[in-house]
């Protein structure tokens, strides 16, 4: 396991010192799948604290007293950060999981196991705005330099968890059959109720219209931005320092056209175009 200033290699992937450690990461490998564990996977910026959010209230029928006292890294983990052996084995059945992991990287258990995965995925230009702002904040993250060189960075996949078409490419796993629910982050800034209804099904669970209205009324980017539990203004400023960029920034989708010159763009695109070729993976973000 090679190690560089903040971050260490495991496998070939970039993982922030901060939380992933070889204790961590052993724990990842060995960690024993349950089969009503569900997981919420994404690249980073893709809308995890957003899942983290909804699946708690979903799995326990409305009940929002979690997502409203504990914080979202204790309430729905990361399954390789450290925080995951200290609480994973105290959380009520079904436990809700996130992970950031390519699918090659999830413990042997997972494979055998019956447990569902929700995927989230954004649009790349959108996801690498996030980054480009959350390693300007991030103290235990490299400075991004200039937009440009950041763009060469995440299209080269030197950074964080790798490159972003190969972690996408990676869940499309046909192994997993209806094991796995794909959803993108603008469909649940379109119509989140509809998605979480969608996600219920899916998990085979039931919530009356109260309760969905409640738990949608909750998870909304503006009342998220405003909970303690889920802004992340309970870290330290020397270890995020909110000043420099809100954590939860915008929410929205499109930000990349404030950030990408046409000649940025077209290059871009060219690039992940040419990397998604064959995969038969269609965003609704495509055309844009």
């Amino acid at each position: 396991m090679a190690e560089s200033g903040l971050y260490m290699v495991y496998r070939g992937l970039m993982l922030p010192k901060v939380a992933h450690t070889e204790e961590s990461l052993n724990f990842l490998q060995n960690f024993r799948v349950e089969d009503d564990d569900v997981f919420a996977v994404t690249y980073p910026k893709s809308g995890t604290t957003w899942m983290q959010e909804i699946l708690p209230p979903l799995l326990n029928g409305g009940d929002l007293t979690s997502v409203e006292t504990i914080p979202n890294w204790d309430r729905v983990p990361w399954l390789e950060e450290t925080r995951a052996s200290v609480v994973l084995d105290k959380l009520p059945s079904p436990r809700a999981i996130v992970s950031h992991m390519p699918y090659n990287f999830m413990p042997s258990s997972f494979f055998k196991s019956k447990a569902k995965v929700i995927y989230v995925a954004r649009n790349p230009k959108d996801v690498l705005v996030s980054s480009f702002h959350f390693h300007q904040m991030a103290s235990f993250l490299d400075d991004p330099g200039t937009f440009e060189e950041f763009v060469d960075k995440f299209l080269s996949g030197k950074l964080l968890f790798g490159k972003w078409t190969d972690h996408v490419k990676s869940w499309r796993n046909p192994e997993l059959g209806d094991r796995i629910l794909y959803i993108t982050y603008e469909e649940m800034l379109q119509d989140l109720r509809e998605v979480l209804g969608r996600i219920l099904r899916f998990l085979g669970r039931e919530l009356s219209a109260e309760a969905l209205d409640r738990v949608a009324n909750r998870s909304t980017f503006k009342n998220m931005k405003t909970n303690k539990m889920s802004n992340y203004s309970l870290v330290p400023e020397n270890i995020m320092d909110n000043k420099k960029s809100p954590f939860l920034r915008k929410g929205i989708a499109g930000d990349w056209k404030n950030h990408f010159s046409p000649e940025l763009d077209a290059k871009f695109t060219a690039v992940v175009r040419e990397e998604m070729k064959g995969s038969n993976i269609r965003f609704p973000w495509d055309e844009d």
